[in-house]
């Protein structure tokens, strides 16, 4: 085996090509980061039908809370019954105000214009957050199916969001997300499922789904 071939010597070669891609890609990224110096609050939303549009919200919020930023949460939907994010969070409540609002899945509670009247409570109280510049950033979880579902008008929501004090941010979740809301958002990931354990027998579990 010649010099050129020992296993010694392709790993210098693969070490000494990737050291070089490196290189290159972080001049591409400091040009970037050094392009983007403007600072403002952002709407983060997170759709899709993958799982984990929450759970990514819900860590913006620790985030959040590590970087000593006070936080609002108001849960459309969900209320008929505690999440481990509920209970975690009420230990902080000089840092986070949360409130679930809702009353359980739409397809449990089957009664259109009670939903709406608790979308609507839940967006006043979400207004509360909206119009207070000591929040730096409120989480409206599953407020996509309220708009989804017309229990909320898509316009005024915009209207209240684009309103809010400029340096808060916004994250928004829930499937759905309408593309009016789309537009005005400045990040919108979309969750896609691949697995889940559901669909194979797996119940909901505390600690996973709740």
């Amino acid at each position: 085996m010649s010099e050129e071939n020992t296993p010694t010597s392709k790993s210098t070669d693969i070490n000494e090509r990737h050291r070089v891609r490196m290189e290159r890609k972080k001049e591409i990224v400091d040009d970037k980061i050094q392009q983007a110096q403007r600072k403002a609050g952002v709407i983060v939303i997170t759709t899709g039908n993958g799982k984990g549009k929450s759970s990514s919200g819900f860590g913006m919020v620790i985030r959040a809370m590590g970087n000593d930023m006070k936080v609002g949460v108001v849960q459309f939907i969900k209320g008929a019954m505690s999440t481990g994010e509920e209970k975690f969070l009420h230990r902080f409540p000089d840092e986070v105000s949360i409130h679930a609002m809702g009353e359980g899945y739409t397809w449990n509670t089957q009664n259109r214009e009670r939903d709406m009247e608790k979308a609507e409570a839940a967006w006043a109280k979400s207004k509360e957050y909206l119009s207070d510049p000591s929040i730096g950033l409120v989480l409206l979880d599953e407020l996509n199916i309220a708009l989804k579902y017309h229990y909320l008008d898509v316009h005024k929501v915009i209207a209240d969001l684009q309103a809010r004090p400029p340096m808060q941010h916004v994250v928004i979740t829930g499937r759905g997300a309408l593309p009016e809301l789309i537009a005005v958002a400045d990040t919108v990931t979309e969750m896609q499922e691949v697995k889940h354990a559901f669909k194979s027998g797996i119940g909901a579990q505390a600690g996973v789904e709740w």
